[in-house]
Parts: structure tokens; sequence; C-alpha cells
């Protein structure tokens, strides 16, 4: 009577090779997922760096002032109004394209002057984040 002790060279090729398509397959819809939540990232980030701007804006009685660039944003402070803007922070997001009806001028009362709506976005879809007169700051997805 002969006792097997272990495995044949086919059965572990051939377990391999059900593995190796097993983490391929999931690699691959991983990577699908990239876009949703690199946009999802970008869209939380756009409407921190606003109440960011808004709060920073009481707290420091300056104007400050969100400016939406193609793939970034620049918040930016203005102490007094006869001063030149000064960008406090200048940041670019990857893999998402951001737009901006406006640049919305948070003061230190806690309003905004000019109100936007910011448009996040890229092959997974879109987000938009708008900004109320009275500095409400909501997120909407498209």
């Amino acid at each position: 009577m002969s006792r097997r002790g272990g495995f044949t060279l086919i059965e572990t090729v051939i377990s391999l090779s059900i593995l190796a398509t097993v983490i391929y397959l999931a690699s691959t819809s991983f990577l699908n997922l990239a876009p949703k939540y690199k946009l999802e990232r970008a869209a939380w980030e756009v409407a921190a760096a606003l109440s960011a701007a808004k709060m920073r804006a009481v707290y420091e009685e300056a104007d400050f002032r969100f400016t939406a660039e193609r793939t970034g944003y620049r918040l930016e402070k203005r102490e007094n109004p006869s001063k030149p803007w000064a960008v406090e922070t200048k940041r670019t997001i990857e893999g998402v394209s951001i737009s901006a009806t406006n640049s919305p001028v948070f003061t230190p009362e806690g309003g905004v002057a000019g109100l936007a709506t910011v448009t996040v976005s890229n092959a997974w879809g879109a987000y938009k984040v708008t900004v109320a007169i009275t500095g409400r700051i909501k997120t909407t997805r498209l």
C-alpha cells in the first residue's frame, strides 16, 4: 500500500494558476474603483478648504478667497481692502478637474461675497460644492 505524502507538480501548478487568476481579477476591480475614491476625496477636500476659509476669516478677522484652478485650488488672504491678496495655500489634487463659477470671498462677519458653485469631476462622475450667501457649504453628487 503506497501512501502519498504531498502534492504533485501538476496539482501545485493548477492551484497557483487559479490563485494568480483570482488575484488578477481582484486587482483590476480595485483599480477601476480608484477614480471613484479620488473624486470623493477631492470633493471632500474642496468642501473642507471652503469651510476652513470661512472659519479662518472669522478667527483671523481678515478676508479669505477661494480660487479654483484646473487641477487644484488656492486660498488667499487679505488683511484689509487696500492690500493685495496673499496666497496662503496652493493645493494640487491629482486625478480630478476643478472648475468654479466664481471665487467666493469669506468675510470676518461670517458671510460670503461672490456666491460660487465648485464642480469637481473625473471619469467616474462629478460633485458640486455650493457656497450660499449665508456661508453654508453643501456638497451634492451630480
